[in-house]
């Protein structure tokens, strides 16, 4: 990007708006000028709310992370507001982004809105083969027009939107939450208490399934790329090899280390495994970028761990 850029990034204070902040503080560009919006900026489901964000900021770039998200529990119970909140914040992101004559979209789907029913390893072109599982799917519908509405804008409109597929994604800035939070943070969270009451450390499940995970470093280095070099409105996975997933038993025993955990370490096998596997193929990723270097597991998981242990007050639980 040769002329000036100015880059909005909606959900800005996330877990990855803050990686991509980190990164960008890091690798600065000198044409580029990166605005991380946060819900004070104003309400992304509210048309008004959102011209003003585009009238104020004038951005040529927007990366698109902002999104209502919940456990299994929220969005079995809120499939209306899933799919209406998200649609609604897409539709106005999108059309905002027509009409200001941004150069590139980049939105930020999920693997858990592929079909229920499918084969692995998934891939891009598998998104809309079959319906995704029902517990999800107000949220999954929304997620998935994002991909046709990117093609629709291409065709009509001659816009430059994509989107990006991550795997299971954890680092610093993450929600920390036991009862709501993802698989590693809820984990890293468990153990701290555990370490501090010299109680036992306790995972629910056998520890067998297996998982794919990004560190949020990672991904944002990589979401940049995308913005920057990746020019079509296909989907692109960023993902860790297929031979990068491990069973959540390796993770668990990686996030006591990491807290130098010396106590009993324990699987309840009465609480339910969820599902086997969900292997994401990576091939598409790897054509573009064949040297890219993830943070291994235990590098990333410490510096998670660490991260949470310093900021253990204010962290997101």
């Amino acid at each position: 990007m040769t002329t000036n850029s100015t880059i909005l990034v909606t959900g800005g204070s996330g877990l990855v708006g803050q990686a991509i902040k980190a990164y960008t503080d890091e690798h600065p560009l000198p044409n580029e000028t990166w605005v991380f919006l946060s819900s004070k900026d104003g309400d992304l489901r509210v048309r008004q709310d959102t011209d003003k964000i585009f009238d104020k900021f004038q951005p040529t770039h927007v990366i698109h992370l902002a999104a209502k998200v919940g456990g299994l529990f929220a969005n079995m119970s809120q499939k209306v507001e899933f799919y209406r909140e998200n649609t609604l914040i897409n539709d106005n992101i999108m059309e905002n982004c027509r009409i200001h004559n941004v150069t590139k979209l980049v939105s930020m789907l999920s693997t858990c809105i592929f079909p229920d029913k499918t084969k692995y390893p998934i891939d891009e072109t598998m998104l809309h083969d079959g319906p995704p599982h029902p517990s999800n799917e107000g949220y999954a519908y929304a997620k998935r027009l994002i991909d046709t509405m990117n093609r629709a804008y291409a065709e009509e409109y001659g816009c430059n939107f994509t989107s990006i597929i991550p795997t299971n994604i954890y680092g610093p800035h993450d929600n920390f939450s036991i009862q709501n939070g993802h698989v590693i943070p809820g984990l890293i969270h468990k153990c701290y208490i555990a370490k501090k009451e010299g109680t036992p450390f306790t995972i629910w499940g056998s520890g067998t399934p297996l998982r794919q995970f990004i560190y949020s470093l990672d991904l944002a280095e990589l979401t940049v790329w995308v913005m920057r070099e990746y020019h079509s409105p296909d989907p692109i996975t960023l993902s860790v090899n297929e031979d990068a997933e491990v069973p959540i038993k390796d993770v668990a025993l990686a996030v006591a280390k990491a807290m130098k955990f010396e106590g009993e370490v324990v699987f309840d096998t009465t609480k339910a495994d969820g599902q086997f596997k969900k292997t994401a193929c990576n091939k598409k990723l790897r054509s573009y970028r064949p040297d890219y270097k993830f943070h291994t597991m235990e590098e990333g998981i410490q510096k998670a761990v660490d991260w949470f242990v310093a900021n253990y007050e204010t962290a997101r639980k």
